[in-house]
């Protein structure tokens, strides 16, 4: 989960210098941080006020600290630090669940690499396309009001970033919160979204608050809305119609976040086929978006391409170049598949990869290096030899990573290439992760 306004960081350890200056360095970078001298006290802190990241000392146990978290059912990403820690030592933290290991004395940029992790703090909308502008203006219209907002789009063409924009122009004081819902599972989803008393399952030690009831006067995003499970669709209907959020007690609760949803799929189509609630979605739906894909926004990847590379140049301390005649062919010419997020990923790389005065179209690789807008090569058809002596098991998990790993962790995509359901996925996956086996993280 992430969110705009201050990134909320909860640092937990003894107090003393290190996590002072790593405190310092963060708020440097605008965030919230708040000190927890140990895990019980972060625990707690979590239940009450949500945060956005962790960061917890080594010493502490991290491992039970993570699967504290998990029984509750927060979901939070978790990185561990130390100072002089023996490499088994992070090792272990990370296999426990931590995402990362920071070292201390903490540095600067590793401090706001962390941030950044969960924020993404650039909101601007570049482009002049038409289908765009009118997008724009209906968002724009509807920002300064109550009413949820639903934006449907292809994977990668800008639908959080748009939320985030139509958040900074409604005047909220509140923060910008995203709920991943194709990513956990429908447990956690419930708890992270509506909170839960204490003693409502057997790790529910005491009560939590749910991001909706957290978010307050802010927003909250729900991205890929479609993997909602059916009981979490019915309760968010009932937030919607202004009923109750089922807190403790069954007390009533009035819930002034705002609440914004983007999908890829035809959401239509599902309630249709009984996978999708059509009351809900007439209740979301009742301003719906469209973003064109960036394939239909010609006239927009050229000011879109100058404005990513003048923003890498920025943030790797590069001189700005401009793209020369053979690379703006190039840009104009891919059909960008992957839509606003493949032009920046593109852009990204060239900015560090070039060499020239201008950029130039060889420094427009994909992610593995290959020229940009190389034909593919066709892929071998495989020897049946090569599967005798391994599991169906086995088989079935390497190809769901490869995809993956095709799709650069977007686990939605990959879904509908190999044909099965996001929660199938996402089942999948967790399988994978509690055997040990690394996972590409969802982008």
């Amino acid at each position: 989960m992430h969110a705009t306004g201050p990134v909320h960081l909860l640092l937990v350890g003894a107090p003393g210098t290190e996590f002072r200056t790593a405190a310092a360095m963060a708020r440097e970078t605008g965030a919230h941080v708040t000190l927890a001298d140990n895990a019980a006290m972060a625990l707690q802190i979590l239940r009450d006020d949500g945060g956005d990241i962790v960061m917890i000392d080594i010493d502490q146990d991290v491992a039970r600290f993570i699967a504290q978290l998990r029984s509750e059912r927060i979901a939070v990403p978790v990185l561990a630090c130390g100072i002089d820690a023996a490499a088994d030592r992070a090792v272990a933290a990370i296999r426990a669940g931590a995402r990362d290991y920071v070292p201390l004395p903490p540095q600067a940029d590793l401090i706001a690499a962390a941030i950044l992790s969960v924020s993404q703090n650039v909101t601007r909308i570049v482009g002049d396309d038409p289908a765009l502008a009118r997008a724009l203006a209906l968002g724009l219209a509807m920002a300064h009001s109550s009413a949820p907002m639903l934006i449907v789009g292809e994977s990668g063409c800008g639908k959080e970033l748009f939320a985030r924009a139509m958040h900074d122009a409604s005047g909220r004081h509140g923060r910008f919160i995203v709920i991943d819902c194709a990513t956990n599972s429908p447990e956690i989803l419930e708890s992270e979204l509506f909170g839960h008393a204490a003693g409502a399952f057997p790790g529910a030690v005491a009560r939590r608050r749910g991001r909706i009831e957290e978010a307050v006067d802010g927003t909250v995003f729900l991205r890929d809305v479609e993997a909602l499970a059916p009981a979490a669709q019915a309760r968010l209907l009932a937030v919607l119609q202004g009923t109750n959020v089922h807190r403790p007690a069954a007390e009533a609760a009035t819930i002034r976040a705002r609440i914004m949803a983007s999908t890829g799929v035809d959401l239509d189509g599902l309630v249709a086929k009984g996978l999708f609630q059509g009351n809900l979605l007439a209740r979301l739906g009742l301003v719906r978006i469209a973003l064109p894909p960036l394939r239909a926004r010609i006239g927009d990847i050229l000011p879109m391409a100058s404005f990513f590379a003048d923003r890498f140049a920025l943030a790797n301390d590069l001189p700005p170049r401009g793209f020369d005649e053979a690379a703006t062919a190039l840009l104009l010419q891919h059909p960008w598949p992957g839509n606003v997020r493949e032009l920046e990923d593109t852009v990204h790389r060239a900015v560090l990869l070039n060499r020239r005065e201008s950029i130039a179209a060889d420094a427009l690789v994909t992610a593995d290096g290959s020229p940009l807008g190389a034909p593919a090569t066709a892929a071998p058809v495989a020897d049946p030899a090569i599967f005798v002596g391994r599991t169906v098991d086995d088989v079935e998990r390497d190809l769901i990573l490869h995809t993956l790993r095709h799709c650069r962790g977007n686990r939605t995509l990959a879904s509908t290439i190999l044909g099965i359901s996001v929660r199938t996925m996402r089942n999948k996956l967790k399988t994978f992760i509690e055997a040990g086996i690394p996972v590409l993280p969802a982008s």
